[in-house]
């Protein structure tokens, strides 16, 4: 089987001005060539932008480091058996108001699990009010199996929690009602990774495979220094990060483009979104790491995460 004609990686917020997408493309020569990342930008146009680049009936392969999954206890209790099913229910029928953020304690449902809509007085909203929403006795309920491998801290943020500076739940939910449904509704042909089967053969069967990837993870798959260099947030320990990154390139003959390499060589700039540019290019350089054979797909083996909790592209089982 041919490797992807183009792999890419969309670094999520829930700030539209800070979603970027890095692409890389095999040439003629089945050389990947990483370019600098871009703007995602309208999400209704995302993936014919992408298809643009390659031809029509090349192979994709997409990876976002927003949830693909849900948590098993949140799951259970709700009656969902399948993850990619349930993209097509939210947001209608029982689950109506399932994008929509509760407002108060007394809103957060099985059916409307996201809270809360803002961070209200010191004290006055917290996780323990999600968790009672939903029926949860501790913390873990929140969580999905490759939380928990990521190092789980007990006040890591959970996939309904939409405060924080990550925002994760107000990323989830633009990334699965602004672009994930319609693209499934449009296309069922899209596979989504774990749920439509092993690595492999979702490749080899689909036009398009989604995959979930996670830049911090990436650190280590790559050997970048980052965590010795201090924080991503900081453009010179993204700069110091430059050489380990064009090592790894050379070692595996990926080509970084002209722009690329200038943007690490300043380590993205001074800007807020310097960090999201960054992890934009790791989350490409970690898929392709799994692409060309450096590191295995972790193909689950626990049949509910391959149906409903999904898994990180890289992350071992």
């Amino acid at each position: 089987m041919r490797p992807p004609a183009l792999v890419a990686h969309a670094d999520w917020s829930a700030n539209p001005e800070k979603r970027w997408c890095c692409v890389a493309v095999r040439d003629r020569r089945d050389t990947y060539r990483v370019e600098a990342p871009v703007p995602v930008g309208p999400l209704g146009d995302f993936f014919a932008a992408l298809r643009a680049r390659a031809d029509r009936r090349a192979r994709m392969l997409v990876g976002f480091d927003f949830p693909l999954g849900l948590p098993r206890a949140y799951a259970g209790a709700a009656g969902i058996r399948s993850f990619r099913t349930f993209l097509g229910q939210a947001g209608r029928g029982r689950f109506r108001a399932f994008y929509q953020v509760a407002e108060s304690p007394g809103e957060v449902a099985l059916e409307r699990p996201f809270f809360p809509a803002r961070s209200g007085k010191k004290g006055e909203f917290g996780l323990r009010h999600l968790l009672a929403g939903l029926g949860f006795k501790d913390k873990a309920g929140l969580y999905r199996t490759v939380d928990f491998g990521r190092g789980y801290r007990p006040d890591a943020a959970a996939t309904f929690w939409t405060l924080g500076p990550k925002q994760v739940g107000k990323a989830t939910i633009a990334g699965w009602r602004d672009l994930l449904a319609p693209a499934l509704r449009a296309d069922a042909a899209i596979a989504l990774w774990p749920f439509d089967g092993r690595f492999a053969d979702c490749l080899a069967s689909a036009a398009l495979t989604l995959v979930e990837a996670y830049p911090a993870e990436y650190y280590r798959h790559l050997d970048l220094p980052l965590v010795r260099a201090g924080s991503k947030r900081d453009p010179a320990a993204r700069r110091r990060q430059a050489p380990a990154i064009v090592q790894w390139a050379r070692a595996n003959g990926v080509v970084l483009e002209p722009a690329l390499r200038r943007a690490l060589q300043h380590g993205f700039g001074e800007r807020a979104d310097g960090e999201d540019r960054f992890d934009a290019v790791v989350g490409t350089l970690g898929i392709l790491n799994v692409v060309l054979g450096n590191r295995a797909p972790g193909e689950p083996d626990d049949p509910l995460i391959r149906r409903v909790e999904g898994w990180t592209l890289g992350q071992l089982p």
